[in-house]
């Protein structure tokens, strides 16, 4: 059963990439899909109107800032990511960069923590391999372990997303971010000091 803490909901929180290049590199790929799933909000963001041509910086920026409209709206809680201080975030980070997009995401460069907003961030890789993998000797990849605790989770293949359809693409990048969401809140709140310890910014400061 998916339990959150009573003053910060979950939101599981996850990004797919342009995989036309190598969709891992954000100094050549783009951000093409986001999906955020929790209580109050079942959530994908993508291209208008779902563009599968190339992705151009004016299409970028504006899922960027409809994602970030999409947080900025959703009461404080907690981003739960998969993997996510290392790729999701980071990745995310640099697009809006690299695009002049102004975007609440603040991340401490010398520990690595974030937070969006009012949002604080979990990254659910971290706890699950400091126990769960090194007890077991497992790599606690998101699908293996869901499919692990009985979940059922979207299978594509992840270097071939440009080819999906964008009901395959809603469906796949929904499924992640439902996944980490679970396997966290299944958890709870044993993983809850995992939290990212940084400051959530003053938005009056």
């Amino acid at each position: 059963m998916l339990v959150d803490p009573d003053d910060e909901p979950l939101y599981g929180f996850d990004i797919e990439t342009d995989t036309t290049t190598d969709g891992l590199d954000p100094s050549r790929s783009a951000v093409v899909a986001v999906a955020i799933a929790g209580p109050g909000v079942d959530l994908v963001l993508d291209l208008p109107d779902g563009d599968t041509g190339p992705v151009t910086a004016a299409a970028e920026a504006d899922l960027l800032r409809r994602v970030d409209t999409a947080l900025r709206g959703l009461p404080p809680g907690v981003l739960v990511t998969w993997n996510g201080r290392n790729f999701d975030l980071p990745f995310i980070r640099r697009r809006a960069e690299l695009l002049d997009v102004p975007i609440g995401l603040v991340t401490d460069d010398r520990t690595g923590e974030s937070t969006w907003f009012a949002h604080r961030h979990l990254d659910g890789l971290r706890p699950y391999r400091a126990d769960v993998g090194r007890t077991f000797g497992l790599s606690c990849g998101l699908k293996p372990l869901a499919r692990l605790v009985g979940e059922r989770p979207v299978e594509v293949d992840r270097e071939r997303i440009h080819e999906l359809t964008r009901d395959e693409v809603h469906d796949y990048v929904l499924s992640d971010a439902r996944l980490a969401r679970a396997l966290v809140a299944r958890r709870w709140p044993r993983i809850a000091p995992w939290v990212d310890r940084a400051t959530v910014p003053d938005p009056g400061g």
